[in-house]
């Protein structure tokens, strides 16, 4: 009790906090467009539910692997080396949730240019079934996710509550703006391709990171923002087009 009340006396131990809460609800952006695509795919009465499921297991497994702090810091430690290269648990987990996400994203994406073709869509064969994929699969996104921002967070503060305040603060803004995003994700199916392609972008660095090779994470946001920023003014100017066009036929 007494530490904590010295952090809170702490001006680092503030702009700490500060500092983590942005990175956590940033590197959050990624699971929760993923959650978003795989729950949008559900029957409407089973999203939300599903979404704070999924949201909830990621609260639950950050603060359980924040308990094993001293454990997670020694998955960076190498286990075999290949190509000169030593890997790590940690590696092996981003390369196996990168090659996860590249997989879904591309069958998405091919759902969405051949509707017609859902033969092996298992998200969507009965809403049990689905429900259930769904959770799994959002449980291992979770768990990808889960390990590289709790590695980070540790990189950034020794302190554990400050990382566990910063946990609860990124996962709540995370729950708060799931179901506005999925929302608008479905209303507006160019914004699904994007957001599909940015899962490819952030499997593809998930791999790289895996591999060794580190890609600051401010270019691969910076891209993502430059590109909802160019799909937003497409909307923006498709729905100028439709008012003009209504208010022509109106006289």
């Amino acid at each position: 009790m007494q530490d904590i009340m010295l952090l809170v006396q702490d001006p680092a131990a503030w702009v700490a906090l500060i500092t983590l809460v942005v990175m956590e609800v940033v590197l959050g952006i990624d699971n929760l467009i993923f959650i978003s695509i795989l729950t949008n795919k559900l029957p409407p009465e089973h999203r939300e539910k599903a979404r704070r499921i999924g949201i909830g297991l990621a609260l639950i497994m950050r603060l359980a692997l924040l308990g094993t702090v001293a454990w997670i810091v020694k998955l960076t430690t190498p286990v075999f080396e290949l190509f000169d290269h030593g890997f790590s648990w940690k590696d092996i987990i981003l390369i196996a949730g990168g090659l996860f996400l590249l997989w879904k994203a591309t069958k998405e994406i091919h759902h969405n240019v051949d509707p017609a073709d859902h033969d092996e869509d298992f998200i969507a064969t009965s809403a049990t079934a689905g429900f259930t994929a769904a959770i799994g699969q959002i449980l291992l996104l979770d768990l990808v996710f889960s390990v590289d921002s709790i590695i980070t967070a540790v990189g950034m503060t020794p302190h554990l509550p400050i990382m566990i305040v910063a946990v609860i603060a990124a996962v709540t803004v995370m729950l708060v703006a799931a179901t506005p995003l999925a929302n608008f994700i479905e209303r507006n199916p160019s914004i699904v391709m994007l957001a599909l392609a940015f899962l490819m972008m952030i499997g593809t660095t998930l791999i790289a990171e895996g591999m060794g090779f580190h890609v600051p994470k401010g270019y691969v946001y910076a891209a993502m923002a430059f590109s909802a920023l160019v799909e937003l003014l497409n909307m923006l100017a498709r729905n100028a087009r439709k008012r003009k066009k209504a208010a022509a036929s109106g006289h």
